[in-house]
């Protein structure tokens, strides 16, 4: 079943990208893999951050950028702030070769929505890019097993440690957010029930002043809770 965009006007409309990467020969590829995908238009494309902001200055509608992370210029986590600061409408999904946790933390801090590795199939990065403009987080399963096996080796913190009030559970839930999981998966991998784990995302969430999961995952990152 084929999945588009619909905007105001009742008409279903493609999702327009914008593809940033610094090799030539990796954007002119992921144009033309996107290009194969029904319900997506690439808009235009960029070999630096510094690049697709000028862009997205120039063009209309937006709304995902496909953004590398090692790029000269400007960086893909500094692009990456600028663009959400500036363009609040459009997601950044993150698509690069670098799984480990400090590029992780990077982005979502600077406010990616999603992540992936440049190992993602045609299916995979449509999917991701469906979830990001639906405001969902989203990761490859890589990236979602490295975020969780990251969490699973630390230790819970110690409560007088903890920013705005937050319980050890409350920060570890919180960190589990950022692999993805839905709270069933939450509750599964902390062995507790899905309730529980809703009272502590809707306690979590007004300690932190956040009113969803992507928001909650850059809170997060920034703190240094998401591995």
């Amino acid at each position: 079943m084929r999945h588009t965009l619909i905007m105001d006007t009742g008409e279903p409309q493609p999702i327009r990208v914008v593809v940033v990467d610094d090799q030539q020969v990796v954007r002119e590829g992921l144009v033309a893999l996107l290009d194969l995908l029904d319900d997506v238009e690439v808009a235009g494309s960029a070999a630096d951050g510094a690049q697709a902001l000028a862009l997205l200055e120039r063009l209309g509608q937006v709304d995902v950028v496909l953004m590398d992370l090692n790029m000269p210029v400007l960086n893909g986590v500094e692009a990456t702030e600028r663009v959400t600061r500036a363009h609040p409408g459009v997601a950044v999904l993150v698509l690069t070769t670098y799984s480990d946790d400090e590029s992780i933390a990077g982005a979502l801090a600077a406010g990616a929505r999603g992540y992936l590795t440049k190992d993602a199939g045609r299916r995979e990065i449509g999917a991701a890019l469906q979830a990001v403009v639906a405001g969902q987080l989203t990761f490859g399963a890589d990236v979602s097993r490295q975020v969780a096996g990251s969490l699973s080796a630390k230790p819970l913190p110690r409560e007088e440690s903890l920013p705005d009030g937050l319980t050890a559970r409350e920060a570890e839930v919180l960190g589990l957010i950022t692999t993805g999981l839905s709270n069933a998966e939450i509750a599964a991998r902390l062995f507790i029930g899905e309730a529980t784990v809703k009272t502590h995302i809707n306690n979590a969430f007004a300690k932190i002043g956040v009113r969803n999961r992507v928001e909650a995952a850059r809170y997060a990152a920034r703190r240094g809770l998401a591995g």
